[in-house]
This record gives structure tokens, sequence and C-alpha cells, in this order.
């Protein structure tokens, strides 16, 4: 017995001194450099709740990033159609299908043929023969276009990861929430609107031909040529600093995307001293551009950002190298977002939000105090109500909860697991729950002793038949946490952790610690009577 209170004791001192090991960097913050070396660097993470910031809520519009395929596809079918011979008399997107005019029966034929070789994803939805031509409508299959929408939502979450990073926000969290949501916990942030912007920028960047044989004023009257469309730009006045909008009219066709971009870069005009993005593409973006400006000599060529036109220079020479730039009515703030967006690449589907909170650092610290304040209050009362209530046995009780709360703190340090106001409230319930489990030992113990039994056949019958009783609330309990975790979101989760990490620890301190305390004084000390 004397072996197995050594060995029970060394356990729960390790157990102590790993909790306090990191828990040490929240609790000292001016330590010697040589300690700093050997100890972690993570405090323990506080939620918005507690350190401010920003909570964010987005739809990721995943019927846009399907329509966005389809208008991709039907202009590859176009030139495939063209490309093979297959005659067709009109070919146009709605919003979910693709409508042909057929001539004949054999450019039906050629028409499967091609879906067959080239285009697995399109399927027939509807055919219909009118004054001798066929008019066949043409859908995503579904299986296709429900990978389309998930594809969607996992790379924006990887794009916004991306561009938060970029940003500079510490401990952010961003999550996925269902099918199109994505949760977005920034602690600490301070511009709150420069954050929004960035995050919800879609940033497809388009390299368009400015349509110069038609009036941008006649297509403004409602007379927009077809395969042309109307995009807004803006010009700075050079002396009065007023930007003021400017129509233009650009071919429809896209004839390069941001999705080649390697890097961008913020820098200062020469001429100028105004900030502008030096962009350089990959390999095969350097080739497409080289390909665009040689065929395009003299014509201008469109900038197009979110479908706002920044610039439309004239395409002078041939542009070797893989290099351009954008440039436009820019502050270094509004640059730096630009160029931080433009390398974490384009959203492939328009983001709304859907709920935003903030939280105030001040109002953060207050939820601190009071959090803290609940704990050491509610603290304070149970230690009170053990010791007064069950005397010395009280005591060791409240040693036990006192270890238990330094080692949920110490869990969550370790786990890396973020500290809410409602998991501060968790932690107040685990207090309870901790010495719950003490006062069903401490009545059987009582009734132990009534029946005239030493204390030492009192204690380990008190601890053996509460067990089961103890075991089976708390699991139950846990299983229920467990669940909230699961499929609860922000405050919910929160409870939920602390909960689940604490009702662990206290069936470690309740039962096991406080047995050794028992173990300890009628094995070794040898005690005739317990004060309980």
């Amino acid at each position: 017995m004397f072996k197995s209170i050594r060995i029970r004791s060394i356990v729960a001192i390790v157990a102590l001194l790993v909790s306090l090991y990191y828990l040490t960097p929240s609790l000292v913050s001016d330590l010697p450099s040589v300690w700093k070396n050997y100890l972690p660097k993570d405090k323990i993470h506080l939620g918005l709740d507690l350190r401010g910031g920003m909570h964010l809520a987005l739809e990721v519009d995943t019927e846009k990033a399907v329509e966005a395929t389809l208008e991709r596809t039907s202009n590859e079918l176009k030139e495939t159609m063209m490309e093979n011979k297959v005659r067709f008399r009109q070919l146009e997107r709605t919003k979910g299908n693709i409508i042909l005019e057929l001539p004949d029966s054999a450019s039906r034929s050629g028409l499967e043929k091609i879906l067959k070789d080239n285009y697995p994803d399109l399927e027939i939805a509807s055919g219909e023969t009118v004054e001798g031509r066929e008019r066949v409508t043409l859908t995503i299959k579904d299986i296709r276009v429900a990978e389309i929408e998930k594809l969607a939502v996992e790379q924006s979450l990887e794009t916004i990861r991306n561009r938060v990073d970029q940003f500079g926000i510490s401990e952010p969290e961003i999550i996925p929430e269902g099918d199109d949501r994505i949760i977005i916990q920034l602690p600490g942030i301070r511009d709150t609107t420069r954050a929004k912007s960035l995050i919800g920028k879609t940033a497809l960047l388009e390299f368009k031909l400015v349509d110069e044989e038609h009036s941008p004023e006649e297509a403004l009257r409602g007379n927009i040529p077809e395969g042309s469309v109307i995009a807004e730009g803006y010009h700075l006045d050079g002396e009065t600093g007023r930007r003021t909008k400017v129509p233009y009219l650009l071919k429809n066709k896209t004839l390069m995307t941001g999705s080649s971009i390697e890097s961008a870069q913020v820098k200062i005009s020469d001429r100028f001293g105004e900030p502008y993005i030096s962009l350089k593409f990959d390999t095969q973006g350097a080739k497409d551009f080289d390909r665009i400006t040689a065929e395009n000599v003299k014509k201008r060529l469109a900038i197009v950002l979110d479908g706002v036109v920044y610039s439309a220079p004239v395409i002078q020479e041939r542009i070797s190298g893989g290099q351009a730039q954008i440039t436009g009515s820019f502050t270094m703030e509004e640059a730096r977002d630009l160029a931080i967006v433009l390398r974490a690449g384009a959203l492939p589907a328009p983001v709304n939000i859907l709920e935003e909170r903030t939280v105030g650092p001040s109002l953060g610290q207050d939820s601190i105090d009071k959090g803290i304040a609940s704990v050491v209050i509610g603290g304070i009362l149970v230690v009170l109500f053990m010791v007064v209530y069950y005397k010395l046995s009280g005591i060791v009780a409240n040693l036990a909860l006192i270890m238990n709360i330094i080692i949920i703190m110490g869990a969550l340090a370790a786990f890396k697991a973020t500290l809410t106001l409602p998991g501060i409230a968790g932690i107040v319930l685990t207090i309870g729950m901790a010495v719950d489990a003490n006062v069903l030992i401490f009545e059987r113990i009582r009734e132990e002793l009534r029946l005239g039994k030493t204390p030492r056949a009192a204690i380990g019958a008190g601890y053996t038949k509460a067990f089961l009783t103890i075991l089976d609330s708390n699991i139950t309990t846990l299983i229920a946490a467990l669940f909230l975790f699961q499929f609860g979101t922000g405050p919910v989760k929160g409870f939920a952790v602390t909960l689940s990490i604490g009702l662990v620890t206290s069936m470690f301190t309740a039962i096991f610690v406080t047995r050794i305390i028992f173990d300890y004084f009628v094995w070794n000390i040898r005690i005739k009577t317990v004060s309980i």
C-alpha cells in the first residue's frame, strides 16, 4: 500500500507540474530569457468576447460558381465546335443552361460526339425540332454541380485564410459551417471596415480589349453592341485630386485572368511618386501575356478587377518577360490590400456577409474582470461550504478543487483551446461538479462510520460505492458536452470545451487525488477518527 501511495502521488504531482509548465507563459509575462527557451510560447487563447475583435459569418454564393463554370464551358464548347466544323446557328448561355440551335440532325450527331469526347460533365437536358432546326438544351450533371459548389467553399476558405494571414492578424479562426458558410473570428482587429473589404473582395482580375469601334455614349443609351459590355472606371484629376467615373466599352471575351499571377508587389512610380501594383506571371501566364500583346499592338487593353476598370493602356509593343502593372488612383493602403488579394488569389464565387459582430477591447477586458470575479466568488463560497460542513475532509476536497482549476487552465493552454466568456461559465459549473463528487463520497463515508466501521474500512467503502454513481453522472454530462462541442458554434462550443476538460479533470482530482490524501493519513499517520 505504501508503494501504491507513492506511485499515485508521483502521478498527481507530474500532472500538476505539467499543467503549471503550460500555464507559466499565461501567468508570468516577464521571465528570464534562459527560461523562455524551455517554456511554451503560447498563452491561453482568448476568444472575441474576452479579447475584443470581429466575428463574421459569410455565405459563399455557390450558384455563381456554377454559373461561372457554365460560362467558361460555353465559350470552350463554341470554339471546339468551330474547330471540329460542327455547324450551329446560335449558342447562348442562360442562367443554368446552354442553349444551341443546330441546322440539321448531322450537327446534332456531331455535338453528341463532342460532348462524349470532350465534355463528360455536360448532358443534354432536352431537345426539340422547330421548323427543321434542332434546339438543344445542355446542362451540367447534378453530381458535377455538387462538386463545383463544394470546391467553391473549400477554395474560398483557403483564399480567405491566405488573405487574413498576409493581413497580419494573430490567432484568427476560420472554419466552415454547414454546406456554404464560413465563420471568421479575428481577435484584436481594430480596422473592421478594411478587414471586411479585404476578406469580401472577390478579386477577379481580367484582361479585356477595349471596344474602340463603337461609342460608349451610345452603349450607355442602351445600344450595346453584340459581344461587348459596359464597365466603369475612374479618372483621377492630378490638380484637384477628385475621382470621376468614366464609362468603358469592353469586349466581352476575357483574354486572360489573374489565375496566372505569381507575385504582386506595391511599388512607387518614378514620375509621380504614386503607388502601383507590379504583377509577375508564372511561365504559362507569361506566354499568354506575350501572345496577347503581340496580337493586339496599338489596341487598348483594359485591366479589370471585380468589374471595375483600373487602367486601359495602349499596347505599344509586344511585352515579353511576364510582367505587367496596375496603375490607378490608389492610396498606399489600397495598393497594399490590392496586392494582398491578388497574391492570395481570387475567390471562386462572391461571398455575402450574413452576420457581423464587433467587440471592443474595453468591453472584452470588462468581461475578463467579471468572469474572474465570478470564478473567485463561486470558488470561495464552495470552499467555505465544504470546510464548514465537512471540516478537515472539506479542506482535502478544496485542495483537489484548486488543483482541478490549475489542470483545466493548463489543458486549455496545452491544447491551444480558446477561452471564451461561456467557457468561464463552464469552469464555474465544473467547480460545482467537482465538489459534488466529493459530497457523494463523504456522505457514503459518513454512513459507513455510523455503521461502526473503522476509518480505513469506511473510506475504502465510501470511494468504492460512490464511484459508479459519480462515473454515471459525469459520463452522461460529458456526452452532452461533446455533442455541444461537435455541433455547436461560437459561445456554445466555448462552453463545451471547458466543461468537457473540467469533467475529465474533476474525476481525476475528486476521486484519485483525494483518495491519495486519505490513504496517506489512514496508512501512514494511522488516524483513529475521520474529521467529516
